[in-house]
């Protein structure tokens, strides 16, 4: 989907994702110090607002322009910008790079990855979380294009070729709720949290 696709979606409704942080960033992240954070194709910036409030100084990007507008809405002190995250100069020396659900084909993804990584000042903690390949065939929801899909181990060989530390990398299961609130799902993500040495 472009910009403008996202648009329409994030229009449509007033929000497209909950409320509160992706349930792996609160878990990954909840004991962590605040510092300088980038939380990249944001969307509305849920995980941003969390970080916010928790004292991290963040910036936040999205190429959707009514999805950082909503955001806006919500939080004021973050840093909201329009921006692509496959172009966008990104700031640098970062204590914190956040990419959460960003579905894209792997010839893009790996330069993203690579040059997110390398916001980072040594000892900055990097975070994905994504819909896993193995979603289509086990899980629930999520994109049905496959060219999309990754695993950890895909975001690990996207990193560039410098020392750093694994804290967790793997696949994750995450409880969907269906429309009736009576029953739940599952579904595959994948989840990388590294240091830069």
């Amino acid at each position: 989907m472009d910009a403008s696709a996202w648009d329409d979606r994030y229009a449509a409704t007033e929000l497209v994702w909950s409320a509160g942080p992706n349930q792996f960033v609160e878990k990954e992240l909840a004991d962590q110090p605040p510092g300088r954070a980038l939380d990249l194709a944001c969307g509305e910036g849920r995980n941003a607002r969390w970080l916010a409030e928790r004292g991290w100084e963040v910036t936040a990007m999205d190429f959707s322009s009514v999805a950082v507008e909503k955001g806006r809405s919500l939080v004021a002190n973050v840093d909201w910008q329009v921006a692509d995250a496959r172009t966008a100069p990104l700031p640098q020396g970062l204590d914190l790079v956040l990419i959460a659900y960003l579905q894209i084909p792997p010839e893009e993804r790996t330069p993203v990855m690579r040059r997110a990584f390398e916001a980072l000042r040594p000892g900055g903690r990097f975070l994905i979380v994504g819909h896993d390949s193995t979603n289509i065939a086990e899980g629930t929801g999520g994109p049905q294009d496959p060219d999309v899909l990754y695993t950890a181990q895909d975001v690990l060989i996207d990193l560039p070729a410098v020392e750093l530390q694994v804290v967790r990398a793997g696949r994750v299961a995450r409880l969907v709720a269906s429309p009736d609130d009576e029953s739940s799902a599952r579904a595959w993500d994948a989840l990388v949290h590294v240091i830069r040495s």
